[in-house]
């Protein structure tokens, strides 16, 4: 345990999330005084400000030895309060790192950035119009991220500048959330439930979301908006038998005006959930790229996450997929599941080259909150840092032998070895979807159970959301409510 005491501020958030990355395992709690014994790790910080400037005091505890650092923050002599506050931040957030990482003799992969959005702080840099190694200078000296995470960042910046900056604000994303699976992922903590348990609700669901989808077509058609992309996720939307996954796909197609559309994404994700009927389906609607999400070419690997189908259905599944014409198939695998090993996780990149898909999504594993690996951790074995950290590396060489190049990033709280999830692609074949949703600069209106709506207004850089409920059973039973949420926000 850790306990942490502070004076002269209250920048809980940000020493939490700093504390975390060196201290991953370790419970943190808050005390009003500093302590008198000498028992645990204790941490120590203070900032007073005198005559304009802040100084700033850390000290930290540790196994009968003690350390600290005593220096001048920033100036504050400009009056722009709310600036000054957000450099302080950072300021105290860097100072911090840089503290506990000499003092502990570690160093982080992404330095002392703890966000989901890595990207975000390198547009913001373009938009300044810093050159490519004022930039890149920023990322290693500042931030303090290693060489190959910088140039990550600067690469996946680079490529979806190229979308991003022919973005008009009339333009919007759609998201449509289909909440069941064939059965829950060890790991998984996303609104989903078992198929099987929820057969009797199916019908009501997808009706109830033919009505969302019906009133949010009359509000994009009133607000002149134009829909560039469609996101069907979930959940595995192909966990619907073929009739209703045609009743939905026709709705989508009846009630929007896709004159404008760039790209219509369904995640076939679950191969135990993909039939030739299915597949016809979605070839015959205006859908363009589908995604089929193995995690694991291992079968042992496979059981062990909760999933009923094998390797081999895998390879089924993207073949049929082939056979049937779709030309646009996105893979996604874990790095560092539970048990897996580095042996394993190349046999997994192995069989992923030769099916030759047209995208890969590569995460690292992430405890999440209310996944049952969370509930359950003492009963699974999880990869060392360097371990994962060899997979992802080994992942990238892979990506980049299949002819792809990263176009998204994104990183989570509790990821393996303080890693990241990269989208690569084939050029061209880059998701419009993931590169607006990731990074916050287009309206995405979601439907469906625990959908969340995030309205974009680039000009006050601010965002608005209106939340759709995650039961199955309430979000059925107040889509009037849910409706009217959408329409106070965007009418």
């Amino acid at each position: 345990m850790i306990s942490v005491c502070l004076q002269g501020h209250e920048f809980k958030n940000e020493i939490f999330d700093i504390i975390k990355l060196f201290y991953r395992d370790e419970e943190i709690i808050f005390a009003d005084q500093p302590r008198e014994d000498s028992r645990g790790i204790f941490i120590f910080s203070s900032l007073v400000e005198n005559d304009g400037k802040v100084q700033s005091l850390l000290e930290l505890e540790q196994d009968g030895r003690k350390f600290s650092d005593q220096r001048e923050l920033i100036c504050l002599n400009d009056g722009k309060k709310g600036i000054e506050r957000k450099i302080l931040k950072r300021e105290f957030k860097r100072q911090l790192y840089l503290f506990l990482s000499t003092s502990l003799n570690e160093k982080m992969p992404w330095g002392m950035l703890t966000g989901i959005r890595p990207a975000k702080i390198v547009h913001e840099m373009m938009e300044k119009g810093l050159a490519q190694e004022e930039i890149f200078l920023n990322l290693k000296e500042y931030y303090m991220l290693s060489e190959e995470k910088a140039s990550l960042a600067y690469e996946v910046a680079s490529v979806e500048k190229g979308f991003l900056d022919r973005t008009s604000q009339e333009q919007i994303g759609i998201y449509i959330g289909i909440p069941f699976c064939p059965t829950r992922c060890l790991y998984c903590s996303f609104t989903s439930n078992p198929i099987k348990k929820y057969e009797r609700h199916v019908e009501n669901y997808i009706s109830t979301l033919c009505r969302e989808i019906k009133a949010v077509a009359e509000i994009t058609k009133q607000k002149n908006l134009k829909i560039q992309s469609i996101y069907i996720g979930g959940g595995t939307p192909t966990s619907l038998n073929a009739e209703k996954l045609c009743s939905l796909l026709n709705s989508i197609e009846a009630g929007f005006d896709l004159s404008a559309m760039e790209e219509y994404t369904l995640e076939a994700g679950r191969p135990d959930s993909i039939s030739k009927d299915k597949l016809i389906a979605i070839r015959n609607s205006r859908v363009d790229r589908i995604s089929i999400n193995p995690q694991s070419m291992n079968e042992e690997t496979l059981k062990v996450i909760g999933r009923n189908h094998s390797p081999e259905d895998i390879v089924r599944s993207f073949e049929l997929a082939r056979e049937c014409g779709i030309g646009n198939i996105n893979m996604d695998v874990i790095a560092g599941l539970p048990g897996e090993n580095l042996n394993m996780f190349v046999n997994t990149m192995k069989e992923i080259e030769q099916l030759k898909p047209d995208s890969l999504t590569v995460h690292t594993m992430s405890i999440k909150r209310a996944s049952r690996l969370n509930e359950e951790r003492e009963k699974y074995s999880l990869e060392g840092e360097k371990e994962v950290a060899d997979m992802i590396s080994l992942a990238q060489e892979a990506a980049v032998r299949m002819g792809m190049h990263p176009y998204y990033l994104y990183r989570q709280k509790n990821i393996l070895g303080n890693m990241e999830n990269v989208g690569y692609s084939k050029p061209g074949k880059e998701s419009i979807y993931n590169i607006q949703i990731m990074e916050e600069k287009q309206t995405i209106v979601a439907l469906g159970a625990g959908a969340i709506t995030k309205v974009v207004y680039p000009e006050e850089n601010r965002i608005e959301r209106a939340f759709n409920v995650k039961s199955v059973e309430e979000y059925i039973a107040r889509i009037d409510e849910m409706i009217e949420r959408k329409k106070a926000l965007l009418l």
